[in-house]
């Protein structure tokens, strides 16, 4: 069965929304309103903004912001939850290629075409390519962890337990190793993660 990618029918036109978003106030529903009195943009492809913002795990379903949202208007953090949303947004080409982002335009063009099936000169595979192409210009994914979709956002397939081997060095001279299994909770803040694998860094994995 083929899959699908999320595209819009003016890509440059997300990059001048995403401009705006980083200034604006984060709003209590992202609407089309919102988008129109104060974000400044009006007409039907705009408005291809909110339905492709749930898809990028930036607003959930009843068109709030997710935490990934609020992470993108941070400058410090911006580029990071960029390359968090896109992986989120074309996970389904991540399964496929973990290297998404450093394929040439070319091979990412085969990838579009694999998974949805259609002919390389479809409208929908240019429109995928050139919105993919523009998205990942605000990203930086050397520095992104591994992307968790947000509420509102595809849900990935439940984690299997994740295993540690640990081996310490004790004052005593003896050689000590054991293995952790963590069952990772079944959630959608990121933030729940990083503070697991930080307690585990900071409590038992430090000589």
């Amino acid at each position: 069965m083929a899959g699908t990618l999320p595209y819009v029918n003016q890509p440059g036109s997300i990059v001048k929304i995403l401009e705006k978003v980083r200034e604006a106030k984060t709003p209590d529903r992202f609407t089309a309103d919102f988008l129109e009195t104060k974000l400044g943009f009006r007409g039907g492809n705009y408005r291809q903004f909110i339905p492709f913002g749930k898809k990028l795990g930036f607003l959930n379903s009843d068109g709030t912001p997710t935490e990934l949202y609020k992470k993108y208007r941070n400058s410090s953090t911006s580029k990071v939850a960029m390359a968090e949303a896109i992986k989120i947004g074309y996970r389904e080409a991540f399964e496929r290629n973990e290297y998404v982002n450093s394929l040439s335009k070319e091979q990412f063009k085969g990838l579009v075409v694999e998974i949805t099936g259609l002919e390389q000169t479809n409208r929908v595979v240019q429109l995928t390519c050139h919105t993919f192409d523009a998205l990942k210009g605000l990203a930086d994914f050397d520095a992104a962890p591994p992307a968790d979709a947000g509420e509102g956002a595809e849900r990935p397939e439940e984690r299997p337990p994740a295993s540690e081997d640990v081996r310490l060095r004790t004052d005593l001279g003896l050689n000590l190793a054991y293995t952790i299994n963590l069952v990772l909770p079944k959630t959608d803040d990121p933030a729940v993660f990083n503070a697991i694998f930080r307690a585990l860094r900071e409590n038992l994995l430090r000589r």
